[in-house]
């Protein structure tokens, strides 16, 4: 059972919810790392009031934290979480100093990005054979939308057939806090598009929900139906460990930068709100760089 929070987290989380437009996901994170935090702080110092929290309350905190096995991803979320809940209080005038002003994040150890190799794609849009069936064509549509597009899952699930534009070969998704942006695609995509419509206005006529991809019984998929679905084909044709919708996400991103497309342009596709999170596919290009440099060069 959450720990009851105070008032004030309550208004942060409905500011996150109504004004940041943030996903029930995300604000379910944010809510999660602020009843760890008061159900420490209630135990710990009681009776304390949001003016009186010091930032070495927090440390004791996040040292708890640390003793209990957290890695410094989690940790550096909590503190990010932290920081804007009393950068929000500040701005409500409910405190006047912030005590996350001193609190440092831990450095994290750089982890690339798991991905399918290019040649592995290949074999699973070339050679993979799907059943000839709704399951089999739904299935394929939701891999190759993954891999072509780099959309996340909870895009996927959401994107709408008016999203999809079959005369521009565009998507329109509407990514994290509501942000649009336009993914284009192939005409061979848009050959699969057009059959697998085509496929869906045949089983279900109108009586399919409005979401492009639909289950067996004409409605929305479920999130784990994707991820079951994604593991499954990934097993046919790679060995990495992990095999997720997101690893097709990589996987896209990561195949456009070896194929030599721009930074900005890699971002814009990926809805990344700055170059920051984009930078980690360049450390790919640069190891694969790497690797060919030591396989073909007489003296490396």
């Amino acid at each position: 059972m959450a720990h009851q929070l105070p008032p004030e987290a309550g208004s942060f989380l409905e500011y996150l919810k109504f004004e940041k437009r943030y996903s029930h996901h995300t604000i379910r994170s944010y809510q999660d790392d602020l009843s760890f935090f008061f159900e420490y702080l209630d135990f710990e110092y009681p009776d304390l009031s949001l003016r009186e929290i010091k930032s070495t309350f927090i440390r004791s905190w996040l040292a708890k934290q640390k003793e209990k096995g957290a890695s410094a991803k989690t940790i550096n979320r909590r503190i990010s979480t932290l920081k804007s809940f009393f950068k929000y209080q500040l701005r409500q005038e409910a405190i006047e100093t912030s005590p996350m002003t001193t609190i440092v994040s831990p450095k994290q150890s750089k982890r690339l990005p798991n991905y399918v190799e290019q040649k592995d794609t290949e074999v699973l849009f070339g050679y993979v054979e799907f059943p000839d069936n709704w399951e089999g064509w739904m299935n394929k549509m939701i891999l190759e939308l993954l891999y072509c597009s780099g959309m996340r899952l909870s895009e996927l699930i959401s994107l709408k057939e008016t999203q999809v534009d079959l005369h521009k070969n565009n998507l329109k998704i509407l990514g994290k806090g509501n942000k649009e942006r336009i993914i284009p695609f192939s005409n061979e995509m848009k050959l699969n598009i057009e059959g697998y419509l085509a496929q869906k206005s045949s089983r279900f006529g109108k009586t399919a929900a409005e979401f492009l991809l639909v289950n067996e019984k004409g409605r929305k998929l479920y999130p784990k139906y994707v991820q079951m679905v994604v593991k499954k084909y990934l097993s046919l044709i790679t060995t990495i460990d992990k095999k997720s919708p997101h690893v097709l996400r990589h996987s896209f991103a990561t195949h456009l930068m070896n194929n030599g497309a721009e930074l900005n342009a890699v971002k814009e596709l990926l809805g990344h709100s700055s170059l920051a999170a984009t930078q980690i596919y360049t450390h790919n290009t640069i190891e694969k760089l790497k690797d060919i440099h030591k396989k073909a060069h007489p003296k490396a």
